[in-house]
């Protein structure tokens, strides 16, 4: 974690952020100072820096830590599902609704909603989502029943929302309604002291939940950790490090284990490393996996299969900057099955 030397915003390390890079203490310093309020607050960054992160800890640090937490990710679902989901239906409203639901922001009164990825509404939803912000207050899906709530919002966009109001594909008024309080979050490139702490962290992690014992990080594969530089941000580097515990053979985490676009200091995953065909690739990447289960061994594709999809989502969402409309249509897949594939192998984005 880290300690802080301003001290009018010192305090015990924030829980599930990790860092002490003067970046980071400036981030933890507007955490501690938003939090002290109800403000809405609009988090700015690049896809994998933590937002996710960063929102649970302004809801922890408040008042509100008593009320819910909920997150919405806006973009993971279509208009006319995330307007249910946001504000709740009333039997009968539509094909399906069979019974009456209650939506994410009354289920969020008295704490706080994380909206995730908001430059996926429409400007139809937008409207709506201006009247909760201003008003606080809404009717479900098919009611005319007025609804009163007191939940904080947090936000967060996966693009720069400034050229989305440019471009008229977000209202200007939402925008400043959300952004009362931005808070900045660096990417990791920007703040390569804390890979170490972040690295060790994450190992720690996987060790764990995965029966292993890799303790160490060779200075040499530390060194190329700290040079790469983490086009998909914090989350890349959880990615890479949760792969080499879990193909470790020893104690330690060695260069070996480290992808090529660590090792090359690539910006993007290289699939040219060997001169041989996708087909023999394939064929030996099988081989190799059925030997290692043995002849007695079940589940296979699972074992198998299930890691070369997980790993090919991963390197295609890094490549796409986490935009899941943009990984769902080079994998060829619909964005709810993305979403799925995404919680089962739990690269969810923050």
């Amino acid at each position: 974690m880290t300690s802080f030397s301003d001290t009018n915003e010192t305090g015990p390390p924030i829980e599930g952020l990790i860092g002490s890079s003067a970046a980071m203490e400036e981030v933890y310093r507007t955490i501690r100072r938003v939090s002290r309020s109800s403000a809405s607050v609009l988090l700015l960054g690049e896809t994998g820096t933590g937002k996710e992160m960063v929102a649970t800890a302004v809801h922890q640090l408040s008042q509100r830590n008593g009320g819910p937490f909920v997150r919405v990710n806006c973009g993971a679902l279509s208009e006319s599902l995330l307007e249910s989901e946001l504000f709740g239906h009333v039997r009968g409203s539509f094909t399906g609704a069979v019974d009456n639901r209650t939506g994410r922001f009354e289920a969020a009164h008295g704490g706080t909603i994380f909206l995730d990825e908001i430059n996926s509404t429409s400007l139809q939803l937008q409207v709506k989502l201006l009247r909760v912000l201003q008003e606080r207050e809404f009717e479900r899906v098919g009611d005319i029943e007025t609804i009163q709530v007191d939940t904080r919002v947090i936000a967060a966009a996966n693009c720069d929302l400034r050229q989305e109001v440019a471009a008229k594909n977000f209202r200007e008024d939402l925008y400043w309604r959300l952004n009362v309080v931005p808070i900045n979050i660096p990417p990791l490139r920007d703040r390569k002291e804390d890979v170490p702490e972040l690295a060790f962290h994450f190992l720690n992690h996987y060790n764990e939940i995965n029966d292993r014992y890799v303790v160490h990080i060779h200075p040499e594969a530390m060194e190329l950790l700290q040079a790469y530089d983490w086009p998909g941000n914090v989350r890349e580097l959880q990615n890479y490090i949760e792969r080499s515990v879990v193909m470790a053979e020893g104690d330690e985490l060695v260069v070996e284990l480290l992808p090529d676009v660590v090792v090359e200091g690539q910006s993007s995953p290289s699939f040219n490393a060997r001169d041989i065909d996708l087909e023999q690739l394939t064929f030996e990447v099988v081989e190799k996996g059925l030997s290692e289960a043995g002849p007695s061994e079940d589940a296979l594709h699972a074992k198998i299969v299930n890691r070369i999809e997980r790993e090919l989502i991963a390197q295609v969402m890094i490549s796409c900057n986490n935009v899941q409309t943009k990984a769902a249509a080079k994998l060829g897949i619909n964005r709810n099955t993305l979403h799925k594939k995404l919680k089962e192998y739990n690269l969810e984005t923050e």
